[in-house]
């Protein structure tokens, strides 16, 4: 049986992909974008280069695992995105290499709240540790530095980000990387400050759902 045509999954990871690489967050053939149809994710096929996937280029698996007859080879992280599947009720995931969050990921830990808006992603921003790329280790680290969050880093390597869609997932991904900037930014100037627990709970409570774009990022 052939792979099922997934006409508007793969339309929406296509015109994903071309954004996030338009947006510098995945250079060359580095990052990958699924959604998720009922018991299938569609992902982008191995080697695939964000910035210029095509329909074709979107393979499908079970959420088993199992590959779909006629699909592409599945990018190397598919078990990164079945794990966050597996986890979470997500609809969408993204994975990328942005460089200011990537170059965080190569050096600190974790990313303290430095803006409200990090709320969005659920606080602070953690760093799981090393693992080989497309291996399972990865996506265990991956899912403990996700644990009530919804975007994390990972050390050496690039950021893992999920939603309930994928126009959601892509905010989320841009929102991460402006807010890696912004501490980095404050970093350069001094020791940045931290929001208390009470101005966290505060700002979410206010403003429980995120802009299109971070507040001073340009459209």
């Amino acid at each position: 049986m052939p792979s099922p045509p997934l006409h508007r999954e793969r339309e929406l990871i296509v015109a994903a992909a071309h954004r996030l690489a338009g947006e510098g967050m995945a250079p060359g053939t580095a990052g990958n974008v699924s959604v998720r149809s009922g018991e299938t994710v569609a992902i982008t096929a191995s080697g695939a280069a964000l910035a210029e996937l095509t329909p074709a280029q979107v393979s499908a698996v079970g959420r088993d695992g199992t590959p779909h007859p006629g699909a592409p080879e599945p990018s190397s992280e598919i078990a990164l995105h079945l794990a966050v599947y597996r986890a979470h009720d997500a609809g969408a995931v993204v994975h990328t290499h942005p460089p200011v969050a990537s170059a965080l990921a190569a050096v600190r830990e974790e990313i303290p709240v430095v803006h409200y808006q990090m709320m969005w992603l659920g606080g602070s921003i953690r760093v799981a540790p090393y693992a080989t790329f497309g291996t399972e280790r990865l996506a265990e680290l991956a899912l403990e530095a996700l644990e009530a969050r919804s975007a994390a880093l990972m050390a050496n390597h690039g950021a893992i980000v999920y939603g309930p869609d994928l126009e959601t997932a892509v905010r989320r991904t841009l929102l991460l990387e402006w807010t890696c900037a912004v501490y980095w930014r404050a970093a350069a100037l001094g020791e940045p400050r931290a929001l208390s627990d009470a101005e966290q709970r505060d700002a979410l409570a206010r403003v429980p759902r995120p802009p299109a774009r971070p507040s001073g990022e340009p459209a």
